[in-house]
């Protein structure tokens, strides 16, 4: 019994990715008429509940790997099982997050509201890239000290900060990107490549707490800490960035 407890975290994990693609359908985009006859648009404000429930599968996302390593009972079912539940909760609904912040860029133009639903479906090429990456995540040696490729899940963390970042941060350049279809498009594009690549990204586990085995991680750390004080839930997408940046200056640290 206790070989289905790992199996048990990432069921969670899906049903808590689907309770966040609830959230994004159930609280999409806001249309109302004004007195002056016209359309106003905007995201309501429940939508961060999709933030909070992907953020919840992440959190037991990480937890079924560390049960069952408590338990010794990692098993080829719970690595498919793991990819499964990951592009449901990482891959479909941060899709459908952008596909919401696609709408909106769309909806506040001239009759925009009324865009044909074909512009707004390259949001979906994000679900399809992190399918193709876990499935060759599984297909091939995971017994890397690296990432190939940006971490699916960490893809998703950064797409749930965005309806956070949109509601709470005052940057007016961040809420200027998010209602930007072109840097959403580039942003989509950007996303799945980093996916599906075998460009080296440095893992987050920490075998020591030697300096030079892992000064990357470091920087990383002390990186974070001010961007976070200083830019509050936009940091997460600087903070992605500074990882992608590290991870390419310490490219043969990590591939060693």
């Amino acid at each position: 019994m206790k070989k289905q407890i790992p199996n048990l975290f990432t069921l969670l994990n899906l049903f808590f990715g689907c309770l966040a693609i609830v959230a994004i359908l159930r609280n999409g985009i806001l249309v109302r008429q004004s007195l002056e006859g016209n359309y106003i648009v905007d995201l309501p404000q429940q939508i961060v509940m999709a933030s909070v429930f992907i953020g919840l599968a992440a959190l037991v996302d990480f937890l079924d790997g560390f049960v069952a390593r408590l338990f010794n009972a990692t098993s080829e079912l719970g690595k498919q099982l793991d990819s499964l539940a990951d592009v449901v909760s990482f891959g479909v609904a941060p899709s459908l997050i952008l596909f919401q912040f696609l709408y909106l860029s769309y909806a506040g133009d001239e009759n925009g509201i009324n865009c044909s639903q074909w512009v707004l479906y390259p949001s979906f090429i994000l679900a399809m890239a992190a399918a193709y990456r876990l499935a060759k995540f599984n297909t091939n040696d995971a017994g890397f000290s690296y990432f190939k490729g940006i971490p699916t899940p960490a893809v998703g963390l950064l797409v749930a900060s965005f309806p956070l970042a949109y509601w709470f941060s005052e940057n007016t350049i961040t809420f200027y990107l998010l209602t930007n279809k072109w840097f959403l498009y580039a942003l989509i594009a950007s996303l799945s490549f980093l996916m599906v690549s075998n460009l080296p990204m440095m893992s987050l586990k920490i075998k020591n707490l030697k300096f030079n085995d892992n000064i990357q991680l470091y920087l990383l750390l002390l990186i974070s800490v001010p961007l976070i004080i200083l830019f509050s839930w936009a940091s997460v997408a600087l903070i992605f960035v500074s990882y992608i940046i590290l991870s390419l200056i310490f490219r043969n640290k990590i591939i060693h």
